[in-house]
């Protein structure tokens, strides 16, 4: 009886310190947190049940607006006119920028009233400059979240605003601001700033603050939208960046505002202290050599494409293992970018990752007369 007390008594010492990780919490419906450089999800909770994003919907308007910038199909400078759909919107009650019908208004203007003021009639103005009306707007969207994998995503309209249609998932929205953040550093920029003021038409300037709580916070906060709607209550797709590490969280169904500002930096927060990105592998740069068989050459330096990252729990990195792998000597002839080998990496002997390495240059075959020299010292020697 005192062995079986003593064997449940160890293994309730052991589950205590490995469940540490499982037994932290964030008080909101549905939840995940991502490193940005290494993709690894470091905490999700219910993470692919559906949601109404509310204005987190607004990324993907800025996204389709960040796209024709980039084709220079739209410039900063180009100005829509305000239709009457849109003031309707900053009379309604709803967070707005405050345009009035017939106002000539840039797209610049128009981003930032989505981004720091979360502008529904912006977001009405800019989708009708685009594309015409909301609904040909919302297509768009709708190709795009397809395009980028956002799989659980329907978008029926521009801004977020009540309705059964506009529907999506924390994990969907971070793959949307990590689409954003990774394509478009020249315009993510906005998603930072704190205030902006529109000289509006027949009254004076408003301004008003971003309502991302975490960038008032010396937290390296720099994005990237909140949400509310009275059933989904409020929700934050935030990112920080900080000793060249980035996190995003996304997270819905937080009871108070509070909660959302506390929750979400208490996220934040857990991911840095708790975890560490290391670099693999450089792109594009000689990561090992690979023995060549009958080329003219013996080795060649071998390569990845990306820069591979890892992210681990603090101070465990003696844990991490590389391998390479590949049946060689390789036999030339082989070609530049060519793969050539397989770079496998290891967290406590478990397989996280596999990575193709290339060649980083061609390889011709030796002719008959050295093939045969080669063949016979090989025989001899046993050297290639």
């Amino acid at each position: 009886m005192r062995k079986l007390f003593k064997k449940l008594l160890f293994l309730f010492i052991l589950l205590s310190f490995t469940d540490v990780q499982a037994k932290f919490d964030i008080k909101a419906r549905t939840v995940i947190l991502q490193d940005f450089l290494s993709g690894k999800i470091l905490y999700e909770k219910d993470a692919d049940r559906i949601i109404f994003p509310a204005s987190m919907t607004k990324i993907m308007t800025t996204i389709i607006a960040f796209d024709l910038l980039k084709k220079d199909e739209i410039s900063l400078d180009d100005k829509f006119i305000v239709s009457e759909n849109a003031w309707r919107l900053s009379e309604a009650g709803y967070s707005s920028m405050f345009i009035m019908i017939g106002d000539e208004i840039s797209v610049e203007n128009l981003l930032k009233g989505i981004i720091v003021s979360s502008g529904n009639d912006a977001c009405i103005a800019l989708a009708e400059g685009i594309a015409g009306s909301e609904e040909e707007f919302s297509i768009l969207m709708n190709e795009k979240a397809q395009e980028i994998g956002m799989n659980n995503t329907n978008f029926s309209n521009s801004s977020g605003i009540n309705s059964p249609d506009n529907v999506s998932t924390v994990r969907d929205i971070l793959i949307m601001s990590n689409y954003l953040i990774k394509n478009y550093p020249e315009y993510y920029k906005y998603f930072k700033e704190t205030e902006f003021t529109w000289d509006r038409t027949g009254g004076d300037p408003i301004k008003q603050g971003n309502r991302n709580p975490l960038l008032y916070k010396n937290i390296g906060a720099d994005g990237i939208k909140t949400g509310y709607l009275a059933y989904e209550k409020y929700s934050l797709a935030s990112s920080i960046k900080r000793n060249g590490r980035r996190l995003i969280a996304v997270a819905s169904g937080f009871n108070t505002k509070n909660d959302r500002s506390k929750q979400s930096l208490k996220l934040l927060t857990w991911g840095l202290t708790k975890f560490e990105t290391i670099r693999i592998a450089e792109k594009n740069k000689p990561f090992t050599q690979i023995d060549i068989w009958q080329g003219k050459k013996k080795h060649i330096n071998a390569y990845v494409e990306e820069d591979i990252y890892e992210t681990i729990p603090k101070a465990k990195k003696k844990y991490i293992k590389v391998k390479v792998i590949y049946d060689g000597p390789i036999s030339a002839p082989i070609q530049k970018n060519e793969v050539v080998a397989k770079l496998n990496i290891f967290f406590k002997n478990e397989n996280i990752g596999t990575y193709d390495l290339l060649a980083s240059e061609n390889v011709k075959r030796q002719n008959i007369f050295s093939r045969l020299l080669t063949s016979i010292n090989y025989l001899i020697w046993g050297d290639v």
